[in-house]
Parts: structure tokens; sequence; C-alpha cells
């Protein structure tokens, strides 16, 4: 199984990087955004409880938002070749517990990829996303730079965990989609 985790602050493109990688290596894209709205707009029984937790405006505790995403590691499960996390893990006790998961399922992550880019060209995507996303987190910039500021805090120890674990590689992400989904293949092809 290629297991791949793709980091990188919002606005990098892993959404984008996700699609063309999916296809590329039949990989099972699980964006940690999507399987929440999904679980929301569905009415599950983890998705009440995710509710339960965002309308007292307190953060849905790791272990229900590990098993939203074992749940959709297992619907996929014997029909694709890995999967490519998009959101997750965002802190360390994700990382470990993503680790156990895949252990229980004799797998194991891959690799996981950063793309880096510059914050001022980040904002500046975002920024222009906004105008047609609607996403009023794409429209403030003080909220994208507190989103930023946020990832680098929680995502520094992650990056130490990863390169403990001689599995963290970073991919330059400005320059054309193409250019950045080669940089990309050029890790993944290491392992494929």
């Amino acid at each position: 199984m290629l297991n791949i985790v793709l980091f990188g602050k919002p606005g990098a493109g892993k959404g984008t990087q996700a699609e063309f990688l999916k296809g590329k290596y039949n990989l099972t894209h699980i964006s940690t955004g999507d399987v929440f709205r999904y679980n929301l707009k569905n009415d599950t029984e983890l998705g009440k409880q995710a509710k339960f937790y965002m309308d007292k405006g307190d953060l849905v505790p790791d272990s229900l938002t590990i098993k939203m995403l074992q749940e959709e590691v297992e619907k996929h499960e014997g029909t694709t070749k890995g999967f490519l996390f998009d959101g997750f893990p965002r802190t360390v006790p994700q990382a470990e517990a993503l680790d156990r998961f895949l252990i229980s399922k004799g797998w194991e992550v891959t690799a996981t990829i950063a793309l880096e880019a510059d914050d001022e060209v980040l904002v500046q995507r975002l920024l222009e996303r906004g105008k047609t996303s609607g996403r009023a987190d794409d429209q403030d910039e003080n909220l994208i730079r507190n989103r930023y500021q946020e990832y680098n805090e929680k995502t520094a120890p992650l990056i130490d965990f990863y390169k403990h674990q001689e599995k963290f590689y970073e991919v330059d992400g400005i320059g054309s989609v193409a250019e950045i989904t080669e940089r990309l293949s050029l890790v993944i092809d290491r392992f494929n």
C-alpha cells in the first residue's frame, strides 16, 4: 500500500495536486474536511457526535476525527492501491493514532510530503481564490495569516515526528500545476 500524507498551508495546492496524484497512482484521496462535511450532512452517528462539540464551539476530539478517518479508509479497503491523506494528521497525537491504525492493517505511512511556498505568495493566492470561492476565510488577510500561524505552531512538531521516521520530504509548491505534480511524482516514484 502506498500511503502518502500531503502537507501544506492553506492555498499551497494540496487539493489540486491530490486530484492528479490519485489518478496517476490509483490512490483514494481522503480529505479530512470532506469526511467531516459528509458525516455532518448525512447526519451519521459520528456526524452527530462531532456536531455536539462544534455547536458548543469546541474542537472535535482527536478520537472522533480518527474514527471518521478509519471508517473512510475501511470503505475503500481492497479497492485502492493506497491512500492520500489531506488535512490529516495535524498534530503528533493524530500522527501516532494514524500509525497505530495503519499498523493494525499491516500498512504504514509511506511518505509525508510538504508543499512549500512563501507566505506572501500563498496569501495572494487565497485572496484571489476568495473572489470566486465564496469562502469568508479566503477573503480576509488577517484570517489567512492567523491560519498560517496556527499551521506553523501545530505542524512544526509533526514535521520533526516524520523526519525522525525518515519519511518527510519537501517539495517546492510554486510553479505551474504540471511542474509541481512532476516534483511530487519524483518523490512518490521512489516508493512505487
